[in-house]
């Protein structure tokens, strides 16, 4: 009987060691099926480095789109285009990219408006008049730090100074930065846009003009400012800097396609910031590839790029930048070159822009 006892309690023994090693084995191993753990779970030592990466992107999400941009100026456009980042990082999510050659603003709102064109980068005053044209757009970033348009003159011309320009006749593209600038100019020295002739010429036409002897003076931005200047052919008489006024360019997009197409809007803007980038890191190969594609010298491209305000940029819109592009279009009012009050603040979106920012420093972090 002892002996009984002695058989029975030794296989209780043998059962309970057994239990007790099957529960340590299964709580160093992580619990399995419904059984709940008071273990730190996996997901829970996932660093924030790892949960804030942006989403990969979808390569069907925009299979058949096609954003159509304007890809001929001079800096990162270029760049871009030519590198093919634009179409890499579009082409992420399925997308195309078709490009343009468009001369100035009023093309640019033209095409904005006949939905030709999704995302360009323009100047101040094309804002301005595309806003109180009616034209639905967004203006996602500051894309350059001021408008690098300057009045030309001959250098053998009799005009000294903007007083000079009264009774002359002044090539300049209407609805440009560059006609903004005269605007500007003129008011400045008390001189009414009537005691001058304003000839609407496009660039190319306004080149052939002035170098014919056609017109007077010309007002024209980057490159054709530095081709004229850097060989001593023209003079400057007046520009932003001397005329103490900020001027920045803006990067704009439709409405209807920034919103109906937020990825690709932000795909656009890591292209851009990737040349801006590439350009100062590489400023030679920048200007020979820039003095290619626009059949210039290099010294011109070179001259045009170190401009102070052709730097470009990619900042979120400043309220410095809103308050000038607000004093001008009540200027713009004023002289009746757009018909009803607008405010330039309505039509501003940073939030493409940061959230781009956010991605790149993310992905920079990895």
């Amino acid at each position: 009987m002892k002996n009984k006892r002695s058989t029975i309690w030794s296989v209780l023994l043998i059962a309970v060691i057994v239990l007790v090693l099957s529960a340590c084995g299964n709580k160093q191993e992580g619990t399995s099926g419904n059984t709940a753990s008071t273990d730190t779970p996996a997901a829970a030592t996932e660093t924030p480095a790892e949960t804030e990466q942006p989403a990969q992107p979808d390569p069907e999400k925009y299979k058949g789109v096609v954003v159509n941009l304007e890809g001929s100026q001079v800096g990162p456009m270029i760049i871009a285009k030519e590198k093919g980042w634009f179409a890499e990082e579009i082409g992420k999510y399925g997308a195309t990219v078709e490009f343009q050659t468009l001369a100035s603003a009023s093309q640019y709102n033209e095409s904005l408006a006949a939905g030709r064109l999704d995302i360009v980068r323009t100047g101040y005053i094309g804002t301005i008049t595309a806003q109180a044209a009616g034209i639905s757009f967004k203006s996602l970033a500051e894309g350059s730090s001021g408008a690098p348009d300057a009045i030309l003159v001959p250098e053998a011309s009799s005009i000294k100074s903007i007083l000079d320009l009264k009774g002359k006749t002044i090539a300049v593209a209407k609805g440009s930065s560059s006609w903004g600038l005269l605007q500007h100019a003129l008011k400045k020295e008390g001189i009414s846009p009537d005691e001058v002739k304003l000839v609407n010429l496009q660039p190319g036409d306004a080149q052939a003009a002035y170098q014919g002897g056609q017109v007077d003076a010309w007002v024209i931005f980057e490159p054709y400012r530095s081709q004229q200047t850097s060989t001593g052919e023209s003079r400057i008489i007046a520009e932003a800097s001397t005329l103490g006024i900020f001027t920045p360019g803006y990067v704009i997009a439709r409405t209807e396609f920034a919103e109906k197409y937020p990825e690709l809007v932000e795909a656009f803007l890591k292209a851009y910031q990737k040349a801006i980038d590439w350009q100062k890191a590489n400023l030679d190969e920048a200007v020979a590839l820039n003095a290619k594609i626009k059949n210039v010298s290099e010294d011109t491209i070179r001259a045009s790029m170190a401009n102070p305000s052709s730097v470009p940029t990619n900042l979120p819109v400043s309220e410095e930048a809103t308050k000038f592009q607000q004093q001008t279009a009540d200027f713009m009012f004023e002289l009746g070159e757009i018909k009803q009050k607008i405010d330039v603040s309505t039509v501003i979106d940073n939030s493409y822009l940061e959230k781009t920012l956010e991605d790149l420093k993310a992905e920079s972090n990895k």
